[in-house]
Protein backbone atom coordinates (compact mmCIF):
# COMPACT_ATOMS: atom_id res chain seq x y z
CA UNK A 1 0.00 0.00 0.00
CA UNK A 2 1.20 3.47 -0.90
CA UNK A 3 0.54 6.03 1.80
CA UNK A 4 -0.52 8.60 -0.79
CA UNK A 5 -3.53 6.34 -1.52
CA UNK A 6 -4.34 5.30 2.06
CA UNK A 7 -7.82 6.36 3.17
CA UNK A 8 -7.83 8.43 6.33
CA UNK A 9 -6.09 11.47 7.78
CA UNK A 10 -3.59 11.84 10.58
CA UNK A 11 -3.65 14.72 13.03
CA UNK A 12 -1.15 16.43 15.30
CA UNK A 13 -3.69 17.61 17.91
CA UNK A 14 -5.22 15.36 20.58
CA UNK A 15 -9.04 15.40 20.62
CA UNK A 16 -10.36 17.05 23.78
CA UNK A 17 -12.81 14.28 24.72
CA UNK A 18 -10.26 11.44 24.91
CA UNK A 19 -9.66 10.07 28.40
CA UNK A 20 -7.16 7.32 27.50
CA UNK A 21 -4.14 7.26 25.21
CA UNK A 22 -5.39 4.50 22.90
CA UNK A 23 -8.52 6.50 22.06
CA UNK A 24 -6.52 9.63 21.24
CA UNK A 25 -3.83 7.83 19.23
CA UNK A 26 -6.27 5.76 17.19
CA UNK A 27 -8.27 8.86 16.26
CA UNK A 28 -5.14 10.89 15.49
CA UNK A 29 -3.57 8.05 13.49
CA UNK A 30 -6.53 7.52 11.16
CA UNK A 31 -7.53 4.13 12.58
CA UNK A 32 -11.18 4.89 13.23
CA UNK A 33 -13.83 7.57 12.91
CA UNK A 34 -16.57 8.53 15.34
CA UNK A 35 -20.10 7.75 14.09
CA UNK A 36 -22.28 7.99 17.21
CA UNK A 37 -21.86 7.60 20.96
CA UNK A 38 -19.95 4.33 21.41
CA UNK A 39 -20.01 3.52 17.68
CA UNK A 40 -17.02 3.85 15.31
CA UNK A 41 -16.11 3.04 11.73
CA UNK A 42 -12.82 1.22 11.18
CA UNK A 43 -10.36 2.59 8.62
CA UNK A 44 -7.82 0.34 6.81
CA UNK A 45 -5.05 0.32 9.48
CA UNK A 46 -7.44 -0.79 12.23
CA UNK A 47 -9.18 -3.28 9.98
CA UNK A 48 -5.82 -4.88 9.19
CA UNK A 49 -4.96 -5.05 12.90
CA UNK A 50 -8.27 -6.63 13.90
CA UNK A 51 -8.05 -9.02 10.95
CA UNK A 52 -4.72 -10.30 12.26
CA UNK A 53 -6.12 -10.63 15.78
CA UNK A 54 -9.00 -12.66 14.35
CA UNK A 55 -6.56 -14.91 12.50
CA UNK A 56 -4.62 -15.62 15.72
CA UNK A 57 -7.87 -16.37 17.53
CA UNK A 58 -9.06 -18.72 14.78
CA UNK A 59 -5.77 -20.61 14.85
CA UNK A 60 -5.86 -21.09 18.61
CA UNK A 61 -9.58 -21.93 18.80
CA UNK A 62 -9.24 -24.44 15.96
CA UNK A 63 -6.30 -26.00 17.80
CA UNK A 64 -8.58 -26.36 20.85
CA UNK A 65 -11.05 -28.37 18.71
CA UNK A 66 -13.35 -25.41 18.09
CA UNK A 67 -15.50 -25.15 14.95
CA UNK A 68 -16.45 -21.79 13.50
CA UNK A 69 -20.11 -20.89 13.06
CA UNK A 70 -21.99 -17.62 12.74
CA UNK A 71 -25.18 -16.44 14.41
CA UNK A 72 -27.39 -13.57 13.27
CA UNK A 73 -27.00 -10.14 14.84
CA UNK A 74 -30.81 -9.81 14.98
CA UNK A 75 -32.50 -12.51 17.04
CA UNK A 76 -36.12 -13.30 17.91
CA UNK A 77 -37.06 -12.17 21.41
CA UNK A 78 -38.47 -15.67 21.99
CA UNK A 79 -34.93 -17.02 22.50
CA UNK A 80 -34.34 -14.59 25.37
CA UNK A 81 -37.84 -15.15 26.72
CA UNK A 82 -37.08 -18.88 26.91
CA UNK A 83 -33.96 -18.30 28.97
CA UNK A 84 -35.66 -15.71 31.15
CA UNK A 85 -33.17 -12.98 30.34
CA UNK A 86 -35.56 -10.92 28.22
CA UNK A 87 -37.11 -9.52 31.39
CA UNK A 88 -34.11 -9.67 33.74
CA UNK A 89 -31.52 -7.93 31.55
CA UNK A 90 -31.85 -4.16 31.64
CA UNK A 91 -31.81 -1.55 28.92
CA UNK A 92 -28.40 -2.74 27.67
CA UNK A 93 -30.37 -5.24 25.57
CA UNK A 94 -31.80 -3.38 22.58
CA UNK A 95 -35.37 -4.55 21.98
CA UNK A 96 -37.49 -3.64 18.97
CA UNK A 97 -40.42 -4.85 16.86
CA UNK A 98 -40.09 -5.72 13.18
CA UNK A 99 -42.60 -4.76 10.46
CA UNK A 100 -44.64 -7.88 11.19
CA UNK A 101 -45.05 -6.98 14.84
CA UNK A 102 -42.62 -9.66 16.06
CA UNK A 103 -40.47 -8.71 19.06
CA UNK A 104 -36.76 -8.86 18.25
CA UNK A 105 -33.43 -8.08 19.93
CA UNK A 106 -29.94 -7.12 18.83
CA UNK A 107 -27.60 -9.80 20.13
CA UNK A 108 -25.33 -8.58 22.90
CA UNK A 109 -24.30 -12.18 23.60
CA UNK A 110 -25.39 -15.47 22.03
CA UNK A 111 -25.90 -18.16 24.68
CA UNK A 112 -29.55 -18.56 23.70
CA UNK A 113 -28.70 -18.75 19.99
CA UNK A 114 -26.02 -21.36 20.76
CA UNK A 115 -28.51 -23.61 22.57
CA UNK A 116 -31.08 -23.18 19.79
CA UNK A 117 -28.44 -24.12 17.19
CA UNK A 118 -27.62 -27.53 18.69
CA UNK A 119 -30.77 -28.36 20.64
CA UNK A 120 -31.70 -31.10 18.21
CA UNK A 121 -28.15 -32.07 17.24
CA UNK A 122 -27.22 -32.67 20.88
CA UNK A 123 -30.11 -35.04 21.63
CA UNK A 124 -27.83 -38.06 22.11
CA UNK A 125 -24.79 -38.48 24.38
CA UNK A 126 -22.66 -39.90 21.56
CA UNK A 127 -22.22 -36.43 20.00
CA UNK A 128 -20.67 -34.85 23.08
CA UNK A 129 -18.53 -32.94 23.78
CA UNK A 130 -18.36 -30.17 21.17
CA UNK A 131 -17.09 -26.61 21.01
CA UNK A 132 -17.96 -23.94 18.45
CA UNK A 133 -17.21 -20.24 18.11
CA UNK A 134 -18.04 -17.21 16.04
CA UNK A 135 -16.53 -13.79 15.35
CA UNK A 136 -19.50 -11.49 15.06
CA UNK A 137 -20.81 -7.97 15.54
CA UNK A 138 -22.73 -7.39 18.76
CA UNK A 139 -24.61 -4.47 20.26
CA UNK A 140 -24.81 -3.58 23.93
CA UNK A 141 -26.56 -0.31 24.67
CA UNK A 142 -24.04 0.89 27.24
CA UNK A 143 -25.23 3.78 29.39
CA UNK A 144 -21.76 5.37 29.49
CA UNK A 145 -19.53 4.31 26.59
CA UNK A 146 -16.03 5.73 26.99
CA UNK A 147 -12.36 5.37 26.20
CA UNK A 148 -12.72 4.72 22.47
CA UNK A 149 -12.81 1.01 21.69
CA UNK A 150 -12.42 -0.03 25.32
CA UNK A 151 -16.11 0.51 26.11
CA UNK A 152 -18.41 0.83 23.11
CA UNK A 153 -21.97 -0.05 22.16
CA UNK A 154 -21.31 -1.82 18.86
CA UNK A 155 -18.35 -4.19 18.86
CA UNK A 156 -16.90 -7.32 17.31
CA UNK A 157 -16.39 -10.29 19.57
CA UNK A 158 -15.19 -13.83 19.46
CA UNK A 159 -17.58 -15.90 21.55
CA UNK A 160 -17.35 -19.68 21.92
CA UNK A 161 -19.73 -22.20 23.48
CA UNK A 162 -19.01 -25.73 24.67
CA UNK A 163 -21.43 -28.54 25.62
CA UNK A 164 -20.62 -31.48 27.92
CA UNK A 165 -22.09 -34.51 29.63
CA UNK A 166 -19.95 -34.27 32.79
CA UNK A 167 -18.43 -31.62 35.03
CA UNK A 168 -15.01 -33.21 34.54
CA UNK A 169 -15.27 -32.79 30.78
CA UNK A 170 -16.42 -29.18 31.14
CA UNK A 171 -13.47 -28.44 33.40
CA UNK A 172 -11.05 -30.03 30.92
CA UNK A 173 -12.40 -27.82 28.11
CA UNK A 174 -12.29 -24.80 30.42
CA UNK A 175 -8.59 -25.44 31.05
CA UNK A 176 -7.90 -25.85 27.32
CA UNK A 177 -9.61 -22.56 26.54
CA UNK A 178 -7.79 -20.86 29.41
CA UNK A 179 -4.48 -22.00 27.91
CA UNK A 180 -5.61 -20.97 24.42
CA UNK A 181 -6.40 -17.48 25.73
CA UNK A 182 -2.95 -17.18 27.27
CA UNK A 183 -1.41 -18.04 23.88
CA UNK A 184 -3.71 -15.60 22.06
CA UNK A 185 -2.74 -12.68 24.27
CA UNK A 186 0.95 -13.57 24.13
CA UNK A 187 0.90 -13.78 20.34
CA UNK A 188 -0.97 -10.46 20.15
CA UNK A 189 1.83 -8.81 22.09
CA UNK A 190 0.49 -8.58 25.64
CA UNK A 191 1.72 -11.70 27.49
CA UNK A 192 1.42 -9.72 30.73
CA UNK A 193 -2.36 -10.29 30.74
CA UNK A 194 -3.41 -12.15 33.89
CA UNK A 195 -6.52 -14.19 34.66
CA UNK A 196 -8.52 -13.31 37.76
CA UNK A 197 -11.51 -14.87 39.48
CA UNK A 198 -14.61 -12.89 38.55
CA UNK A 199 -18.32 -12.52 39.13
CA UNK A 200 -20.49 -14.29 36.54
CA UNK A 201 -23.02 -11.46 36.43
CA UNK A 202 -25.91 -11.81 34.00
CA UNK A 203 -24.12 -14.74 32.34
CA UNK A 204 -24.80 -17.00 35.30
CA UNK A 205 -22.88 -20.13 36.22
CA UNK A 206 -20.66 -21.13 39.11
CA UNK A 207 -17.13 -20.29 37.99
CA UNK A 208 -15.68 -17.59 35.78
CA UNK A 209 -12.39 -15.88 35.06
CA UNK A 210 -11.56 -12.59 33.42
CA UNK A 211 -8.33 -11.88 31.57
CA UNK A 212 -7.02 -8.50 32.62
CA UNK A 213 -4.40 -6.14 31.27
CA UNK A 214 -3.23 -4.15 34.27
CA UNK A 215 -3.12 -0.48 33.30
CA UNK A 216 -4.24 2.82 34.86
CA UNK A 217 -6.59 3.21 31.88
CA UNK A 218 -8.67 0.24 33.02
CA UNK A 219 -12.18 0.53 34.40
CA UNK A 220 -12.09 -2.59 36.57
CA UNK A 221 -10.49 -2.80 40.01
CA UNK A 222 -8.34 -5.90 40.45
CA UNK A 223 -7.47 -7.28 43.87
CA UNK A 224 -3.99 -8.84 43.97
CA UNK A 225 -1.77 -10.49 46.55
CA UNK A 226 1.96 -10.39 45.72
CA UNK A 227 2.66 -12.97 48.45
CA UNK A 228 0.53 -15.91 47.30
CA UNK A 229 -0.68 -14.86 43.84
CA UNK A 230 -4.35 -14.41 44.78
CA UNK A 231 -6.13 -12.51 41.99
CA UNK A 232 -9.78 -11.49 41.72
CA UNK A 233 -11.93 -8.80 40.25
CA UNK A 234 -13.18 -6.43 42.94
CA UNK A 235 -16.72 -7.65 42.23
CA UNK A 236 -15.77 -11.20 43.26
CA UNK A 237 -13.05 -10.53 45.85
CA UNK A 238 -13.82 -11.65 49.39
CA UNK A 239 -13.47 -8.93 52.03
CA UNK A 240 -11.77 -10.11 55.22
CA UNK A 241 -11.13 -7.73 58.11
CA UNK A 242 -9.74 -8.27 61.56
CA UNK A 243 -12.33 -7.60 64.19
CA UNK A 244 -11.74 -5.23 67.11
CA UNK A 245 -10.83 -6.62 70.54
CA UNK A 246 -14.50 -6.80 71.54
CA UNK A 247 -15.47 -9.01 68.61
CA UNK A 248 -14.26 -12.25 70.18
CA UNK A 249 -13.82 -11.63 73.92
CA UNK A 250 -11.57 -14.05 75.76
CA UNK A 251 -12.78 -16.03 78.72
CA UNK A 252 -11.46 -13.48 81.22
CA UNK A 253 -13.68 -10.74 79.84
CA UNK A 254 -16.62 -12.66 78.40
CA UNK A 255 -18.72 -12.00 81.51
CA UNK A 256 -18.39 -8.21 81.30
CA UNK A 257 -21.77 -6.48 80.86
CA UNK A 258 -22.62 -5.16 77.40
CA UNK A 259 -22.83 -1.40 77.01
CA UNK A 260 -26.32 0.02 77.18
CA UNK A 261 -28.03 1.28 74.05
CA UNK A 262 -28.04 4.99 74.74
CA UNK A 263 -29.70 7.77 72.77
CA UNK A 264 -27.51 10.83 72.15
CA UNK A 265 -28.36 14.15 70.54
CA UNK A 266 -26.43 14.79 67.33
CA UNK A 267 -27.90 17.96 65.79
CA UNK A 268 -27.07 18.43 62.12
CA UNK A 269 -24.83 15.33 62.03
CA UNK A 270 -25.68 13.28 58.90
CA UNK A 271 -22.50 11.66 57.57
CA UNK A 272 -20.01 9.20 59.04
CA UNK A 273 -17.27 11.84 58.93
CA UNK A 274 -19.46 14.34 60.80
CA UNK A 275 -20.43 11.70 63.35
CA UNK A 276 -16.80 10.72 63.98
CA UNK A 277 -15.80 14.35 64.47
CA UNK A 278 -18.78 15.03 66.78
CA UNK A 279 -18.24 12.02 69.07
CA UNK A 280 -14.47 11.65 68.73
CA UNK A 281 -14.61 8.11 67.33
CA UNK A 282 -13.34 6.29 64.25
CA UNK A 283 -15.39 5.15 61.27
CA UNK A 284 -14.73 1.52 62.22
CA UNK A 285 -16.72 2.13 65.42
CA UNK A 286 -19.80 3.11 63.42
CA UNK A 287 -22.56 1.07 61.84
CA UNK A 288 -23.70 2.90 58.72
CA UNK A 289 -26.77 2.31 56.59
CA UNK A 290 -26.77 2.24 52.78
CA UNK A 291 -30.22 2.34 51.20
CA UNK A 292 -31.23 0.77 47.87
CA UNK A 293 -34.46 0.03 46.08
CA UNK A 294 -35.32 -2.96 43.93
CA UNK A 295 -35.80 -2.09 40.26
CA UNK A 296 -38.77 -4.45 40.13
CA UNK A 297 -41.06 -2.72 42.64
CA UNK A 298 -39.01 0.05 44.33
CA UNK A 299 -39.18 -1.77 47.66
CA UNK A 300 -36.42 -0.74 50.06
CA UNK A 301 -33.30 -2.68 50.96
CA UNK A 302 -31.26 -1.29 53.85
CA UNK A 303 -27.74 -2.68 54.17
CA UNK A 304 -25.81 -2.11 57.39
CA UNK A 305 -22.02 -2.19 57.19
CA UNK A 306 -19.03 -1.02 59.19
CA UNK A 307 -18.53 2.70 58.74
CA UNK A 308 -15.07 2.49 57.20
CA UNK A 309 -16.09 0.03 54.44
CA UNK A 310 -17.81 0.42 51.07
CA UNK A 311 -20.61 -1.74 49.68
CA UNK A 312 -19.81 -4.12 46.83
CA UNK A 313 -23.09 -3.79 44.93
CA UNK A 314 -22.41 -6.86 42.81
CA UNK A 315 -22.38 -9.03 45.93
CA UNK A 316 -25.67 -7.42 46.97
CA UNK A 317 -27.44 -7.98 43.65
CA UNK A 318 -26.19 -11.57 43.56
CA UNK A 319 -27.70 -12.25 46.98
CA UNK A 320 -31.00 -10.58 46.10
CA UNK A 321 -31.13 -12.16 42.65
CA UNK A 322 -32.34 -8.94 41.07
CA UNK A 323 -31.22 -5.47 40.05
CA UNK A 324 -31.23 -2.53 42.44
CA UNK A 325 -30.65 1.22 42.35
CA UNK A 326 -29.68 3.80 44.99
CA UNK A 327 -32.62 4.44 47.28
CA UNK A 328 -34.59 7.66 47.25
CA UNK A 329 -35.88 8.11 50.77
CA UNK A 330 -39.43 9.46 50.75
CA UNK A 331 -41.54 10.88 53.59
CA UNK A 332 -43.61 7.70 53.92
CA UNK A 333 -40.70 5.27 53.76
CA UNK A 334 -40.24 5.01 57.52
CA UNK A 335 -36.55 5.84 57.02
CA UNK A 336 -34.93 9.00 58.34
CA UNK A 337 -32.17 10.07 55.96
CA UNK A 338 -28.84 10.56 57.72
CA UNK A 339 -30.00 8.87 60.90
CA UNK A 340 -30.93 5.32 59.84
CA UNK A 341 -29.92 2.60 62.27
CA UNK A 342 -30.66 -1.09 62.77
CA UNK A 343 -31.84 -1.05 66.39
CA UNK A 344 -35.00 0.94 65.75
CA UNK A 345 -35.80 -0.90 62.53
CA UNK A 346 -35.25 -4.34 64.06
CA UNK A 347 -37.53 -3.36 66.93
CA UNK A 348 -40.25 -2.34 64.46
CA UNK A 349 -39.98 1.32 65.40
CA UNK A 350 -39.51 2.62 61.87
CA UNK A 351 -42.75 4.61 61.92
CA UNK A 352 -43.97 3.22 58.59
CA UNK A 353 -47.22 4.91 57.62
CA UNK A 354 -48.45 1.92 55.61
CA UNK A 355 -47.64 3.35 52.19
CA UNK A 356 -44.46 1.29 51.89
CA UNK A 357 -43.67 -2.29 52.83
CA UNK A 358 -41.14 -2.80 55.59
CA UNK A 359 -37.63 -2.67 54.17
CA UNK A 360 -35.41 -5.70 53.77
CA UNK A 361 -32.62 -5.44 56.34
CA UNK A 362 -29.21 -6.92 55.50
CA UNK A 363 -26.02 -7.03 57.58
CA UNK A 364 -22.42 -7.21 56.47
CA UNK A 365 -20.43 -9.90 58.25
CA UNK A 366 -17.97 -7.32 59.62
CA UNK A 367 -20.73 -6.39 62.08
CA UNK A 368 -21.14 -9.90 63.45
CA UNK A 369 -20.39 -10.02 67.17
CA UNK A 370 -19.67 -6.31 67.34
CA UNK A 371 -20.53 -4.38 70.50
CA UNK A 372 -20.38 -0.74 71.49
CA UNK A 373 -21.10 0.61 68.00
CA UNK A 374 -22.60 3.98 67.11
CA UNK A 375 -25.58 4.07 64.72
CA UNK A 376 -28.54 6.17 63.73
CA UNK A 377 -31.66 6.16 65.91
CA UNK A 378 -33.93 6.58 62.87
CA UNK A 379 -35.07 9.94 64.21
CA UNK A 380 -33.80 13.36 63.21
CA UNK A 381 -30.70 14.56 65.08
CA UNK A 382 -30.45 11.41 67.17
CA UNK A 383 -27.98 8.51 67.25
CA UNK A 384 -27.40 5.53 69.50
CA UNK A 385 -24.20 4.56 71.24
CA UNK A 386 -23.64 1.10 72.70
CA UNK A 387 -25.17 -0.82 69.78
CA UNK A 388 -24.63 -4.56 70.19
CA UNK A 389 -25.74 -6.23 66.98
CA UNK A 390 -26.53 -9.69 68.34
CA UNK A 391 -28.47 -8.25 71.30
CA UNK A 392 -30.28 -5.43 69.51
CA UNK A 393 -30.81 -7.24 66.17
CA UNK A 394 -31.11 -10.91 67.22
CA UNK A 395 -32.51 -12.04 63.87
CA UNK A 396 -29.69 -10.53 61.82
CA UNK A 397 -28.19 -12.76 59.14
CA UNK A 398 -24.70 -11.84 57.93
CA UNK A 399 -23.16 -11.95 54.45
CA UNK A 400 -20.07 -10.57 52.75
CA UNK A 401 -21.18 -7.28 51.16
CA UNK A 402 -18.00 -5.22 51.49
CA UNK A 403 -15.36 -4.24 48.97
CA UNK A 404 -11.86 -5.53 49.54
CA UNK A 405 -9.43 -2.82 50.64
CA UNK A 406 -5.83 -1.89 49.91
CA UNK A 407 -3.70 -3.54 52.58
CA UNK A 408 -6.57 -5.85 53.54
CA UNK A 409 -6.31 -9.49 54.49
CA UNK A 410 -5.69 -11.84 51.58
CA UNK A 411 -8.28 -14.65 51.32
CA UNK A 412 -5.51 -16.89 50.02
CA UNK A 413 -2.70 -16.54 52.55
CA UNK A 414 -4.25 -14.51 55.37
CA UNK A 415 -1.67 -11.72 55.25
CA UNK A 416 -2.27 -7.96 55.09
CA UNK A 417 -0.87 -7.84 51.56
CA UNK A 418 -3.76 -6.98 49.23
CA UNK A 419 -3.15 -4.37 46.56
CA UNK A 420 -5.72 -2.79 44.24
CA UNK A 421 -4.85 -2.18 40.58
CA UNK A 422 -6.80 -1.02 37.56
CA UNK A 423 -7.29 -3.30 34.58
CA UNK A 424 -8.93 -3.67 31.17
CA UNK A 425 -10.90 -6.87 30.67
CA UNK A 426 -9.76 -8.35 27.35
CA UNK A 427 -11.40 -11.75 27.67
CA UNK A 428 -13.60 -13.91 29.88
CA UNK A 429 -14.52 -17.55 30.35
CA UNK A 430 -17.50 -19.00 32.22
CA UNK A 431 -18.65 -22.40 33.43
CA UNK A 432 -22.38 -21.93 32.89
CA UNK A 433 -23.57 -25.33 34.05
CA UNK A 434 -27.17 -26.06 33.04
CA UNK A 435 -28.44 -22.47 33.33
CA UNK A 436 -29.34 -22.17 29.63
CA UNK A 437 -29.82 -25.79 28.60
CA UNK A 438 -32.34 -26.29 31.40
CA UNK A 439 -34.21 -23.02 30.78
CA UNK A 440 -34.44 -23.77 27.06
CA UNK A 441 -35.29 -27.47 27.51
CA UNK A 442 -32.21 -28.89 25.78
CA UNK A 443 -31.65 -32.51 26.81
CA UNK A 444 -29.67 -35.53 25.70
CA UNK A 445 -30.29 -39.21 26.30
CA UNK A 446 -27.42 -41.17 27.88
CA UNK A 447 -26.39 -44.76 27.19
CA UNK A 448 -29.03 -46.02 29.64
CA UNK A 449 -31.82 -44.04 28.02
CA UNK A 450 -31.98 -41.44 30.80
CA UNK A 451 -32.43 -37.75 29.88
CA UNK A 452 -30.05 -35.08 31.18
CA UNK A 453 -29.40 -31.40 30.64
CA UNK A 454 -25.95 -30.79 29.11
CA UNK A 455 -23.43 -28.56 30.87
CA UNK A 456 -22.22 -25.44 29.04
CA UNK A 457 -19.19 -23.23 28.99
CA UNK A 458 -18.72 -19.93 27.18
CA UNK A 459 -15.58 -18.03 26.25
CA UNK A 460 -15.33 -14.44 24.92
CA UNK A 461 -12.73 -12.00 23.58
CA UNK A 462 -13.49 -8.46 22.39
CA UNK A 463 -11.57 -7.87 19.17
CA UNK A 464 -11.56 -4.06 19.10
CA UNK A 465 -10.98 -3.85 22.83
CA UNK A 466 -7.98 -6.15 22.47
CA UNK A 467 -6.53 -3.89 19.76
CA UNK A 468 -7.03 -0.82 21.96
CA UNK A 469 -5.52 -2.65 24.94
CA UNK A 470 -2.37 -3.49 22.98
CA UNK A 471 -2.13 0.20 22.10
CA UNK A 472 -2.50 1.12 25.78
CA UNK A 473 0.28 -1.30 26.69
CA UNK A 474 2.63 -0.37 23.84
CA UNK A 475 2.88 3.30 22.92
CA UNK A 476 5.04 6.31 23.52
CA UNK A 477 4.36 10.03 23.32
CA UNK A 478 4.48 9.87 19.52
CA UNK A 479 2.11 7.00 18.80
CA UNK A 480 1.45 3.24 19.05
CA UNK A 481 4.21 0.63 18.87
CA UNK A 482 2.44 -2.33 17.32
CA UNK A 483 3.77 -5.87 17.84
CA UNK A 484 4.84 -7.47 14.56
CA UNK A 485 2.07 -10.09 14.79
CA UNK A 486 -0.81 -7.61 14.62
CA UNK A 487 0.80 -4.51 13.10
CA UNK A 488 -1.16 -3.12 10.15
CA UNK A 489 1.97 -3.61 8.02
CA UNK A 490 5.30 -5.15 8.84
CA UNK A 491 7.48 -2.53 7.19
CA UNK A 492 7.10 1.24 6.74
CA UNK A 493 9.22 2.45 3.81
CA UNK A 494 9.95 6.17 3.88
CA UNK A 495 11.30 7.88 0.75
CA UNK A 496 12.91 11.09 1.96
CA UNK A 497 12.99 13.61 -0.90
CA UNK A 498 10.81 11.54 -3.20
CA UNK A 499 11.04 14.47 -5.63
CA UNK A 500 14.62 13.26 -6.22
CA UNK A 501 14.31 10.91 -9.19
CA UNK A 502 17.11 8.61 -8.06
CA UNK A 503 15.71 8.26 -4.51
CA UNK A 504 12.23 7.70 -5.91
CA UNK A 505 13.47 5.00 -8.27
CA UNK A 506 15.42 3.32 -5.46
CA UNK A 507 12.38 3.31 -3.15
CA UNK A 508 10.04 2.07 -5.91
CA UNK A 509 12.36 -0.85 -6.68
CA UNK A 510 12.69 -1.72 -3.00
CA UNK A 511 8.90 -1.58 -2.56
CA UNK A 512 8.37 -4.01 -5.43
CA UNK A 513 11.10 -6.35 -4.24
CA UNK A 514 9.75 -6.52 -0.68
CA UNK A 515 6.24 -7.24 -1.95
CA UNK A 516 7.51 -10.06 -4.14
CA UNK A 517 9.20 -11.51 -1.06
CA UNK A 518 5.85 -11.58 0.78
CA UNK A 519 6.61 -8.66 3.08
CA UNK A 520 3.72 -6.35 4.03
CA UNK A 521 4.89 -2.83 3.17
CA UNK A 522 3.38 0.61 3.60
CA UNK A 523 5.30 2.88 1.25
CA UNK A 524 5.31 6.62 1.99
CA UNK A 525 5.80 7.94 -1.49
CA UNK A 526 4.57 11.48 -0.76
CA UNK A 527 6.57 14.60 -1.44
CA UNK A 528 6.45 15.90 2.14
CA UNK A 529 9.05 16.95 4.67
CA UNK A 530 10.94 14.38 6.71
CA UNK A 531 9.25 15.72 9.86
CA UNK A 532 5.74 15.10 8.51
CA UNK A 533 6.76 11.69 7.15
CA UNK A 534 8.27 10.51 10.46
CA UNK A 535 5.40 11.93 12.50
CA UNK A 536 2.90 9.95 10.43
CA UNK A 537 5.11 6.87 10.68
CA UNK A 538 5.10 7.17 14.47
CA UNK A 539 1.28 7.40 14.53
CA UNK A 540 1.00 4.31 12.34
CA UNK A 541 3.33 2.43 14.67
CA UNK A 542 4.68 -0.10 12.14
CA UNK A 543 7.51 -2.05 13.81
CA UNK A 544 10.20 -1.95 11.05
CA UNK A 545 11.06 1.33 9.34
CA UNK A 546 13.22 1.61 6.23
CA UNK A 547 14.55 4.99 5.13
CA UNK A 548 15.63 5.75 1.59
CA UNK A 549 17.29 9.17 1.25
CA UNK A 550 19.79 10.95 -1.01
CA UNK A 551 22.60 10.28 1.48
CA UNK A 552 21.70 6.60 1.86
CA UNK A 553 21.43 6.19 -1.91
CA UNK A 554 24.94 7.55 -2.37
CA UNK A 555 26.19 5.05 0.18
CA UNK A 556 24.32 2.23 -1.59
CA UNK A 557 22.36 1.36 1.55
CA UNK A 558 19.04 1.76 3.32
CA UNK A 559 18.63 2.69 6.97
CA UNK A 560 16.61 0.23 9.08
CA UNK A 561 15.26 1.09 12.53
CA UNK A 562 12.66 -0.30 14.89
CA UNK A 563 9.66 1.73 16.03
CA UNK A 564 10.23 2.63 19.67
CA UNK A 565 13.83 1.42 19.70
CA UNK A 566 16.11 3.88 17.93
CA UNK A 567 19.12 2.15 19.42
CA UNK A 568 18.42 -0.75 17.07
CA UNK A 569 19.31 1.21 13.93
CA UNK A 570 21.68 0.13 11.19
CA UNK A 571 22.50 0.74 7.55
CA UNK A 572 22.12 -2.24 5.24
CA UNK A 573 23.37 -2.61 1.66
CA UNK A 574 20.50 -2.45 -0.79
CA UNK A 575 21.14 -5.95 -2.13
CA UNK A 576 20.83 -7.39 1.42
CA UNK A 577 17.80 -5.49 2.61
CA UNK A 578 15.11 -8.10 1.80
CA UNK A 579 17.04 -10.86 3.56
CA UNK A 580 17.71 -8.71 6.63
CA UNK A 581 14.08 -7.55 6.81
CA UNK A 582 12.80 -11.10 6.66
CA UNK A 583 15.25 -12.13 9.39
CA UNK A 584 14.04 -9.27 11.59
CA UNK A 585 10.38 -10.19 11.03
CA UNK A 586 11.15 -13.79 11.98
CA UNK A 587 12.99 -12.72 15.14
CA UNK A 588 10.26 -10.30 16.25
CA UNK A 589 7.58 -12.92 15.63
CA UNK A 590 9.50 -15.64 17.48
CA UNK A 591 9.85 -13.35 20.49
CA UNK A 592 6.05 -13.34 20.87
CA UNK A 593 5.55 -17.08 20.68
CA UNK A 594 4.31 -18.47 24.02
Amino acid sequence: MKLSKLIGDRFRETPSDCVVESHALMLRGGYMKYVANGIYSSLPPLRRITGKIERIIREEMDAADGQEVQFPVVLPASYWQESGRYDTVGSELLRFTDRNGSPMVLGMTHEEAAVALVREYGATYSRYPFLFYQIQTKFRDEARPRAGLIRVREFTMKDAYSFHTSQEDLEACYRRCHSAYERIFARAGIPEVISVASDSGMMGGNLSHEFMLLTPAGEDSIVLCPSCGYRANMEAAECITEGPPDKKPDSAHSSLPLPALTEVSTPGVHTIDELCAFLGITAAQCCKAVVYQRNRDDSYVVLFIRGDLDVNETKLTNLLGEEIHPGEITEGSGLQAGFIGPAALCAGLQGNDGKNAKPTLLFDRTLQGRTGLVCGANRTDLHYTGLCIERDCPDAVYHDFAKAQEGGICPGCGRHTLTISRGIEVGNIFQLGTKYSKAMHMQYVDADGVSHYPLMGCYGIGIGRLAASVCEAHHDEYGPIWPITIAPWQVHLCAIRSDNAEVHAMADALYEELQRAGVEVLYDDRNVSAGVMFSDADLLGIPIRLIASPRNRKEGCVEMTLRGNKADTCKIPVDEIVLRVREKITALTAALQP
